[in-house]
């Protein structure tokens, strides 16, 4: 049966309300917005937006938009039973090493990327106040960047929080050497090895490598299919296992992208404080939402200090800016004496850049126009793999970040996908990275924040033709086609 474009969108906006994408009361993209990112004509929109009004998904306000009905978040359905791994020694770090040795030819196209684009981070403000700091000598003292970190900058990321209604002082900031230093630090402070700890059972691939480095017994967390985060298989956990520390990412997750709403939000905080537990949170894409309001990290909703909150700038700013940060009420102290003995402190440079860019208004103009391009980028190849990509496969959608989750056919192995991309000089992440259980990986991360321009739309093409290549034959011929004929990808 032929689906029409309006019909196509309703079933698109269904979902992102389903998965928690969209909340209530979030305002849907304007008419002429959701035109420039679908290709589809106003009257086809103003068709999908009339149909989703007249079955309760949507409402209208005159002048102001349409907007998200009310949405039922209480109607979370208890798992009967829970399937979890048992603590286990985590050994990832030579796949990890593995992989990244592998995508590292400089004429790759980079779907496997954990950054955004470089074109899309730039910033031409940034790189002038960096250069008039760095024509000064000296920049400044060396001690007063040291841990934990520059005054002015912690007062600047300080403030942030208090624009969330999350009271922070500069001295409950510390300034780490980006995101996973960050995570490195939390997790160091407060275990010991051989404790265990919980951790979602499909993470960014730095949370396995950091428990298999301090030697700790982990236990995971499985999905929810709906919302992201299992709240009755977390406090199932809670009570089985003498869990002394969570690491989870809530806002953006890699590799899925889903955003925990605020309601689930509250009733993890709750569990750790009857649990005493204690929560590292990784809000690395804690910028990048698309619409509304910036998501609220857990330290918002739990009020017995329990949660270390580690963000970074280098996925909004670039890889170059390496700085992250630790905020915690508690932990100050133990956390700068571990830095002493490993990282001592972030680029001094970086540090006085950052803190003076911060309190311009040029920062949060950065971030608006990266949110708009991510979002279009985004938009833009979704569709484009809704139109290539066998019906077969799953395209986990969410509005904010810039990765997409494709679920490919139970069957197919997304490693061997990763190989016989890689001989094309395409890159992707397969879903073996991210987890530690040894089951079917038919998962791929893709990085959505790249110009579509004729190279990575052919690579997309490519990729297309390799799963439906994967579908139908068996894996030993297909390998041995590629490998015996280089322009195989090309007659497909």
């Amino acid at each position: 049966m032929i689906m029409y474009k309006s019909e196509k969108l309703v079933q698109h906006i269904k979902q992102l309300i389903e998965n928690g994408s969209y909340s209530a009361n979030t305002k849907l993209p304007s008419l002429r917005a959701q035109a420039q990112v679908t290709g589809y004509s106003l009257m086809t929109i103003l068709n999908a937006y009339q149909t989703l009004i007249a079955e309760g998904r949507v409402y209208s306000k005159e002048k102001s938009g349409f907007f998200i009905s009310e949405y039922n978040y209480n109607t979370y359905q208890k798992t009967n039973t829970v399937e979890t791994s048992q603590p286990q020694k985590i050994k990832i770090n030579s796949k990890v090493f593995s992989y990244l040795k592998q995508t590292q030819a400089s004429d790759y196209i980079y779907f496997s990327s954990a950054f955004p684009d470089e074109q899309c981070l730039y910033n031409t403000k940034i790189m002038k106040i960096l250069a008039h700091y760095a024509q000064q000598k000296p920049i400044g003292t060396t001690n007063k960047n040291m841990p934990p970190g520059n005054l002015k900058l912690r007062q600047q990321i300080a403030n942030r929080y208090i624009l969330q209604g999350i009271p922070t002082q500069a001295d409950d900031i510390i300034i780490t050497s980006g995101a996973l230093d960050a995570l490195n630090l939390a997790l160091q402070t407060l275990t010991q090895t051989g404790d265990y700890i919980l951790l979602q059972d499909t993470i960014f691939y730095g949370a396995w490598q950091a428990a298999e480095r301090l030697g700790l017994q982990v236990i995971t967390l499985p999905t929810h299919p709906q919302y992201g985060f299992n709240l009755q298989a977390f406090e199932d956990l809670l009570q089985a296992y003498p869990i002394k520390v969570c690491s989870f990412m809530l806002n953006s997750h890699n590799p899925i992208g889903f955003t925990v709403n605020d309601k689930i939000k509250e009733k993890i905080a709750s569990l750790l404080e009857k649990y005493q537990v204690y929560l590292i949170e990784d809000d690395t894409y804690q910028e990048l939402y698309y619409f509304g309001q910036k998501p609220l990290p857990m330290c918002y909703f739990e009020h017995q200090n329990r949660v270390l909150h580690c963000s970074s700038f280098s996925k909004v700013l670039g890889a170059n800016i390496r700085i992250g940060w630790v905020r915690t009420e508690t932990f100050s102290e133990k956390i700068q004496h571990l830095q002493l003995m490993s990282t001592l402190a972030a680029n001094t440079l970086i540090q006085e850049t950052l803190a003076n860019f911060i309190a311009t208004p040029y920062y949060d103009k950065h971030l608006q126009k990266l949110r708009k391009q991510l979002y279009q980028r985004k938009n833009l190849l979704y569709h484009l793999l809704l139109r290539y990509l066998p019906s077969s496969c799953h395209i986990h959608y969410y509005s904010s970040g810039y990765f997409l989750w494709i679920e490919l056919p139970n069957h197919l192995n997304s490693t061997a996908l990763f190989q016989i991309l890689l001989s094309q000089n395409i890159g992707i992440t397969p879903s073996h990275l991210f987890s530690i259980h040894e089951v079917p990986h038919n998962y791929i991360r893709i990085n959505s924040s790249f110009h579509m321009d004729s190279q990575h739309k052919q690579a997309i093409i490519s990729l297309a033709h390799a799963i439906k290549y994967l579908i139908y034959q068996r894996m030993p011929a297909l390998l041995h086609y590629f490998k015996t004929d280089s322009n195989a990808f090309r007659r497909l």
